[in-house]
């Protein structure tokens, strides 16, 4: 079930074509990737799901129903460009921004302080933002974004500003939150937390949609029935039945590793079967494309054949 649709969204800023006929589905309870380069349209297709701006042409849809006002309690937006009151104190900063989101003062507080005991910040409850780091503001901006429950949360690089300990922290605080009933959606950068959180994913390129799917089959269909093989012994000459030798390193006394790629329609039993003649194998591991290779390859127009 689809909680969230984009269905023909088309935005210009004078001649700039921001975005161009762009629909997209987001599956319930699932983190949702959002990807493109630098000025791709990303942020303009979130401002206009948050009714920060209106589309030129298309609907948005939630729950089925197209967008309106009453839609702003059911998302909890994190922008790329951060925004706290630097001179409000933690506590302060989040009750304000709790009840600016439709809870009550009372809910405000234990919802707050629940979140600062969870993120192991509970001491910074009564220091202003001013004091805090980037990465411990992040902590406060994130805490703001989702302590109100919302059943949709936008997170627009939420990883920018934290040391590997906390951007881990802060994923597994996502993952969690999907298992209890959010849908996330998520634009960045740093494919590696694409590979590890996404279920599907999106890349919108020069204003239009060109890849959208779940992390799975994507991936599926640009593997290049490529396998890592490593063995010992060196692999001389070709290999028969249809097989390509792409690469072949030494790794150790006697051990190697080759990169071969089945050409025809055999599969790779055939090539074990072919291998086990010529030397000892000890690791057959296909080779499956990561979403950074996938990334680059369709932004800059190569063919993934």
């Amino acid at each position: 079930m689809e909680i969230l649709e984009a269905k023909n969204i088309h935005k210009s800023y004078a001649e700039h074509k921001a975005l161009e006929d762009v629909s997209i589905s987001i599956p319930k309870q699932s983190v949702f990737g959002l990807l493109g380069p630098n000025g791709a349209g990303k942020t303009t297709l979130i401002r206009i799901i948050n009714q920060i701006i209106e589309a030129d042409q298309g609907d948005i849809l939630i729950k089925g129903e197209k967008l309106n006002p009453n839609h702003i309690r059911l998302i909890g937006y994190l922008p790329e460009e951060r925004g706290l009151y630097k001179k409000m104190k933690v506590g302060e900063q989040l009750i304000y921004l709790g009840e600016l989101r439709g809870l009550s003062h009372r809910d405000a507080i234990e919802k707050s302080k629940a979140w600062v005991v969870k993120l192991d910040i509970k001491e910074w409850w009564n220091k202003k933002i001013e004091d805090l780091s980037k990465g411990m503001a992040q902590k406060i901006q994130f805490i703001s974004t989702v302590m109100h429950e919302p059943e949709i949360i936008i997170l627009d690089e939420p990883f920018s500003g934290f040391d590997p300990v906390n951007a881990n922290l802060i994923k597994d605080e996502i993952l969690e939150l999907r298992d209890n009933g959010s849908t996330i959606i998520f634009s960045t950068h740093r494919m590696e937390s694409v590979e590890q959180m996404c279920d599907h994913i999106a890349l919108i390129n020069k204003s239009q949609k060109i890849l959208d799917g779940t992390k799975k089959e994507i991936k599926e269909s640009y593997k290049a029935n490529t396998f890592v093989v490593e063995h010992n012994n060196e692999l001389n000459g070709t290999l028969s039945g249809g097989y390509e030798l792409l690469e072949n390193s030494k790794l150790d006394e006697n051990y190697y590793q080759s990169v071969i790629k089945i050409n025809d329609g055999t599969g790779p039993n055939e090539l074990i079967r072919n291998l086990i003649q010529k030397v000892e194998v000890h690791s057959f591991v296909e080779r499956i494309p990561s979403i950074n290779d996938i990334f680059i390859a369709k932004v800059e127009g190569k063919s993934h054949e």
